[in-house]
């Protein structure tokens, strides 16, 4: 469960809508190589989707961030990409699509990140229940079986 809701926590923080920049936008960043931002896009779903590009130091790129999605009260985020530095620097990102687009940088934890992130958390659960009802169902057995056993030679007669 602390595992559950420490990544709960985490996605809720995922993507930083409040710092929002529009299609011809420049943001800078401030990067490590092993930092890992994603840039994530609220469009209306016209084809094709939007499209991002990363220049700074070194062979900066944005790399694919697969399918996921962050959801606020009223809105669908999706990932464009990830980027991918290699060595610290500035970097400017720069993000245009055919509609009427919204972007916002954040962590690469979405929806679907978090569900399969959240599966071993499920797995020891149901683990950690299934060893603690099993300890109990065999030691309720053998304590009944052992008392059996202790009241059947308490009563026989040719014990006395």
């Amino acid at each position: 469960m602390v595992i559950g809701a420490y990544r709960f926590d985490n996605l809720l923080d995922a993507v930083d809508t409040d710092h929002q920049f529009a299609n011809g936008d420049t943001v800078t960043l401030r990067l490590d190589a092993e930092d890992e931002q994603t840039i994530w896009a609220k469009y209306p779903g016209v084809s094709p989707g939007p499209e991002c590009d990363i220049a700074g130091p070194g062979d900066p790129r944005l790399t694919d961030p697969g399918a996921d999605l962050f959801t606020t009260y009223d809105e669908t985020w999706t990932p464009v990409g990830t980027t991918d530095v290699t060595r610290a620097g500035d970097y400017t990102v720069t993000c245009s699509s055919h509609a009427l687009s919204r972007y916002a940088l954040g962590d690469s934890e979405g929806l679907i990140s978090f569900a399969v992130d959240l599966i071993p958390a499920v797995l020891l659960a149901v683990l950690g229940i299934t060893t603690a009802t099993a300890i109990t169902l065999v030691t309720a057995l053998r304590r009944r079986a052992h008392r059996r056993r202790l009241l059947a030679g308490h009563d026989d007669p040719a014990r006395q």
